[in-house]
């Protein structure tokens, strides 16, 4: 079997401009960052263009080892929409590239359904990471210098400041650090750390962000901490938001690229699910919108994270709204949900799918709780038995809810044509329009309890005495009319990874709360969010190579 890097070698792979030029985009409208990327200008943006327009969202079941092919799907999706006569474009997150030599190699999707050049998309791309880091870390350089330099002082409190350093990089060891060491001139001596570029603020700020003066506005907003008599202190205290926006001038345009079957991509920010809104950007959908009558996008993780923080918070802070959802499920996810270990994913289990259906279920409740049009896409893998396949389209349609069968990984688009048919024609007749799951005018206690209980499941909600003090903090603040954006674990619909399929009378603990003020959210955490990975025992890095051609191998 062919890998994912050989299949993408093998395509033709066309200059960019003639991409473009199926956009509409001349020549003068783009920045070229060599044969096969482009930067493309907001100028491009369009808002009347966009009302008339159809966003499809691609959503998931509850995440397993296995993988369950969410980016292959839309992309899939997006190639099969262009194989019926429908104008569609996809958009995506980037790569971030401490997973891609970590876990789980490359991001591009798989199989004949891939976004190219998948080199360059997932090592280092047009820059934009780099620049996202070195924006943040330009923050956390001028805090320590106010706090070591008594004379511009804002008399900032060490002890309160818990903005870090990023870098994009699995690396435990720099979870936890103590900057300031080496004497007076040093700095003063304080503890810190590190988080994956990915988990920055400014990634989220960057991806909501709807211009320069949006962008500027939001990274001034940025809640440093307090200073020792107790005032609050924030990025723009520090005049900080113009050199950093400045480091970003390049990173907030779109960037441009391809399908294997010569359709448009448009992949820009890749902010976490689990503590960050998990989407492309505002400024990328919107791009996409207005170049291209559909346009498919994801949500990372299940519908529980990146998808309900899809809607609660990137649709409703930028004013647009899916007019169809995909829910993709995998024959070998369903079955893990149905208590089959990994190691058996592969052998035939009716009973086993059957029981997994649960999960699902609960996910597509979701969906229809936001009163938008879904859509089950299964995807299919060469282990999946007819029978078991067979399960979930009764289920589906016991439900009520359309479903399609989609082999894009071994088709590519022809394997979507079905899907792509029914998603059209559920973009096309739906009546509906979203309805967000909450006001942001609620308190914060009660647009938790309304996300824990409807979207998760739970029976309560629990806070520690750290995250009640916390809430105390965001109402001093002014900061409690702000979207939240729960941080939970994306292998369960509850707070625990171990309650797999659909968990029922479970207590949601949040720990503490964390202020995105630039990003327009506050963070209510739930379990261990891990912020900094570390490598796997036997990390993706050690199968990639590259020859004396420079053509790179073993990156999947």
């Amino acid at each position: 079997m062919s890998s994912d890097i050989e299949i993408a070698r093998r395509a033709e792979i066309n200059p960019i401009q003639k991409i473009a030029h199926k956009l509409g985009i001349s020549d003068d409208n783009l920045e070229l960052y060599g044969k096969y990327k482009a930067k493309l200008p907001l100028s491009l943006i369009d808002s009347e263009k966009i009302k008339n327009r159809k966003l499809i969202l691609v959503s998931a079941i509850s995440p397993t080892p296995a993988g369950e092919g969410k980016t292959t799907i839309s992309i899939g999706l997006s190639e099969g929409l262009n194989r019926i006569g429908k104008q569609a474009t996809v958009v995506l997150r980037e790569p971030s590239l401490g997973p891609v030599l970590g876990i789980k190699g490359g991001a591009t999707g798989g199989g004949h359904s891939q976004v190219i050049p998948m080199e360059d998309i997932n090592l280092h791309f047009t820059g934009d990471f780099a620049a996202i880091e070195k924006a943040n870390n330009l923050l956390a350089a001028l805090i320590d210098n106010n706090i070591q330099n008594n004379g511009s002082s804002l008399n900032i409190d060490p002890r309160t400041v818990h903005w870090k350093r990023v870098m994009d990089m699995n690396d435990r060891s720099l979870r936890n650090t103590i900057v300031g060491l080496g004497g007076t001139t040093s700095g003063i001596p304080r503890e810190t750390g590190f988080n994956i570029t990915a988990a920055s603020e400014i990634m989220a700020i960057l991806c909501l962000a709807e211009d320069f003066h949006d962008l500027k506005e939001r990274i001034g907003n940025i809640f440093v901490g307090y200073t020792f008599d107790k005032k609050p202190v924030f990025a723009r205290d520090l005049n900080a938001q113009g050199a950093m926006a400045a480091l970003l001038k390049d990173a907030i345009k779109p960037n441009l690229v391809q399908t294997l079957e010569g359709n448009p991509a448009i992949i820009h920010g890749g902010p976490f699910a689990n503590i960050a809104q998990g989407t492309n950007s505002v400024l990328a959908t919107k791009m996409g919108l207005s170049l291209s009558d559909y346009v498919v996008t994801e949500a990372g993780f299940g519908f529980d994270l990146g998808a309900e923080k899809f809607l609660d918070i990137k649709c409703a802070s930028a004013g647009i709204e899916p007019q169809a959802a995909v829910l993709v499920a995998t024959v070998r996810a369903l079955k893990y949900h149905g208590e089959v270990s990994v190691a058996e994913l592969n052998s035939p289990n009716v009973d086993a799918v059957r029981q997994g259906l649960e999960n699902l279920e609960k996910h597509v409740e979701n969906m229809q709780k936001f009163n938008i049009c879904p859509v089950v896409a299964i995807n299919r893998f060469v282990s999946d038995t007819e029978e078991e396949i067979q399960v979930i389209v009764k289920k589906c349609k016991e439900l009520g809810i359309k479903v399609a069968v989609a082999d894009v990984w071994a088709k590519g688009g022809e394997g979507a044509e079905e899907l792509a048919t029914m998603v059209a024609e559920a973009a096309e007749s739906c009546t509906s329009s979203m309805q967000p799951l909450y006001d942001w005018e609620w308190s914060v206690e009660k647009k938790i309890e309304t996300i824990a209980k409807e979207i998760y499941g739970a029976k309560a909600i629990d806070y520690t005495a750290k995250a009640k003090k916390d809430l105390k903090v965001v109402a001093e603040l002014g900061l409690d009319n702000k979207a939240v954006c729960i941080a939970k674990t994306q292998k369960s619909l509850s707070d625990n990874p171990k309650l797999l399929g659909r968990p029922e009378n479970f207590v949601v603990t949040v720990r503490e709360i964390e202020i995105a003020a630039g990003a327009g959210f506050i963070v209510p955490i739930t379990g261990n969010i891990m912020r900094m990975p570390g490598l796997p025992g036997k990390p993706a890095a050690e199968n990639i190579d590259i020859d004396d051609d420079g053509v790179i191998s073993g990156l999947f």
